[in-house]
């Protein structure tokens, strides 16, 4: 053990002298009472650590112990269902050690060495392999097959392999290299600084469908893609995270709870458990891992909990799943950064934030993509990153904010204003956007309608042209719009309302699929050009606007999935007949 002396002790940061044999990043234990920390800084044996827990009652003369290992975290079967803290502590198995008042130091293996598995093998004996092949299979749940993969750069041929029911210790396959015989077992640990490697990137063009018609439609997330959802206080951010979580395209969740309020992580904690998979029927956590990490925890575990979450995240990415990762709220990490980086007194950045914060942030954001997965086959896997922001006062012009932005490329800016309507999910469409519209052209055109860009290039302009009148209309009032114009602000309303206003809470409208989407972009556009055709026919913009086919069309988003068709058509009977009918009474 490489052992040093503690010389100052400064809230999470502990200095400690004699750590000449000890590198950068390497896990520390700390004093009597074994806190866990990480080597942030070296100058030559002096060593300066960020402790991962509550330092009060730390002297100098203490002392401090080097694991000589990075901080690293457990993968392997277990972690599916599991709640843990920032270094991948399982929160429940501390309860049962320490009790409901956490003490410091205690240490507790993030997976279960004791529980038996039921292995079964996907390779032969004498079958070649390389690292990332398959080896065997676990059912962890009802919901996720856990693939046991051969380790990094391990290669060879398989000497013994086994079907049995395993604890994740024994050995289940011997693979051997020349001379060389490696013993594989069910875990393995990873570093959590270091992204775990693949073979290609690919171009992020298949969207992740999330059935939330916003971001759907006009602000798409591709898989492997990244997005922040900036937005303040109230503003719906963990709403539009629980919503991705249950109906994103993804197999795998991973929701980090960063530094955000005990209130915030306690209802994601109760939430989890009881929110029902649309998959399986089941609870969500039979693909959930969640990573509790709240404001009240020592600060420096905040990084740690981001690392740890992207890190299991990318774990299962290489089984070849589909991985959406929730990082809620990258702002609280960043305000860790800020505090690590004043108490080592580095020169401070923008607003006192590091002037590092920038290529942090991008290193976690570029963990994410869609891939082609080690191993002989071409196997793939995607690890999208949702991040939510939360800028004090909604001030977008922030540091983080501007450092995310400069990184992602989905903003969902929400809006407080939006949100105090009731407008959910409060994506303002004004300021959002997203860069990966224009790669996923081909893939709507093949898998939603051929016509989908032109639908949401008119679904926005009708919406950009309303926010020009309305400026008109607050200065000089309605009546000063032309009959065109106000049919614009009437369409552009129905869309806002109909169309963008989603309920989470409504069995039918949680969850959009893409054909309905395009059917009820169809229906609202449909009455905006069949409204504008009468009106050049002299109808009378009054009686286009009372409508009663606007109900019917406003009413669509609760029509059952298997009635849209019929729906669609009764819909467009009904606005035929009934603008003849107003052109017919106009005539006369």
């Amino acid at each position: 053990m490489k052992q040093g002396i503690i010389t100052k002790v400064a809230g999470p940061l502990v200095i400690a002298d004699g750590m000449r044999d000890a590198n950068m990043f390497d896990v520390v234990r700390v004093s009597s009472k074994r806190l866990i920390g990480e080597i942030i800084e070296m100058h030559g044996d002096k060593a300066s650590i960020q402790v991962y827990e509550e330092t009060s009652g730390l002297g100098p003369g203490e002392v401090v112990e080097s694991t000589g290992a990075p901080l690293s975290v457990e993968l392997g079967p277990g972690l599916i269902g599991s709640i843990y803290d920032g270094i991948q502590r399982p929160l429940n198995e501390i309860m049962k050690v320490a009790g409901t008042n956490l003490t410091r130091g205690v240490d507790v293996p993030a997976l279960d060495h004791n529980r038996k598995w039921h292995f079964t093998p996907a390779a032969k004996i004498g079958d070649s392999v390389c690292s990332g092949d398959v080896l065997g299979t676990v059912q962890e749940t009802n919901a996720v097959l856990h693939k046991i993969l051969v380790p990094n750069k391990t290669e060879g041929v398989v000497e013994n392999i086994k079907e049995g029911d395993f604890t994740i210790d024994e050995i289940v396959a011997v693979i051997k290299s020349g001379n060389d015989s490696k013993e594989i077992k069910m875990f393995s640990s990873w570093p959590v600084r270091v992204g775990r490697p693949y073979k290609r990137k690919l171009s992020p063009d298949i969207l992740l469908t999330t059935g939330q018609r916003p971001i759907d439609t006009l602000f798409p997330l591709a898989k492997g893609g990244v997005a922040a959802v900036p937005g303040p206080f109230g503003s719906g951010k963990t709403v539009v995270q629980h919503q991705l979580a249950k109906w994103a395209a993804a197999d795998i969740i991973v929701y980090i709870g960063c530094g955000e309020r005990g209130n915030e992580m306690t209802d994601v904690l109760n939430e989890f458990p009881e929110l029902k998979d649309p998959r399986t029927g089941n609870s969500l956590m039979e693909r959930t891992v969640l990573i509790a990490n709240t404001s009240d925890m020592p600060v420096a575990a905040r990084e740690a909990s981001i690392y740890t979450g992207i890190t299991i995240a990318e774990y299962f990415r290489d089984m070849g799943y589909t991985v959406a990762l929730m990082a809620d709220s990258t702002s609280r990490w960043a305000e860790a950064l800020r505090e690590m980086s004043g108490r080592l007194e580095e020169m401070p950045g923008e607003e006192g934030y590091p002037a590092y914060l920038g290529s942090r942030l991008a290193q976690f954001y570029e963990r994410a993509g869609r891939v082609i997965v080690n191993g002989s086959g071409d196997t793939e896997g995607a690890l999208s990153v949702i991040g939510a922001v939360s800028p004090p006062g909604g001030d977008i012009s922030e540091p983080v904010s501007q450092a995310t932005l400069r990184i992602v490329k989905v903003f969902w800016g929400l809006d407080a204003n939006l949100a105090y309507k009731r407008h959910f999910p409060a994506i303002n469409w004004l300021t959002s956007y997203s860069l990966y519209t224009d790669q996923l052209k081909d893939w709507y055109a093949e898998n939603a309608a051929p016509d989908f860009a032109e639908l949401r290039t008119r679904l926005m302009s009708l919406l950009q042209d309303e926010s020009e009148l309305q400026e008109i209309v607050n200065l000089v009032g309605m009546d000063a719009l032309s009959a065109p114009d106000r049919l614009k602000l009437e369409s552009a309303r129905s869309i806002r309302e109909d169309y963008l206003h989603q309920n989470a809470f409504d069995p039918t409208d949680t969850y959009t699929s893409l054909k309905k989407q395009v059917l009820m972009m169809r229906a609202i556009l449909s009455y905006y050009d069949k409204a504008l055709e009468g009106l050049n026919s002299g109808a009378d913009i009054e009686m286009l606007v009372g409508l009663s086919v606007r109900e019917r069309i406003g009413r669509f988003k609760y029509v059952a999935e298997e009635k849209i068709n019929d729906e669609f058509e009764e819909i467009e009977a009904q606005l035929d007949s009934e603008i003849a009918d107003v052109l017919k009474r106009s005539d006369d």
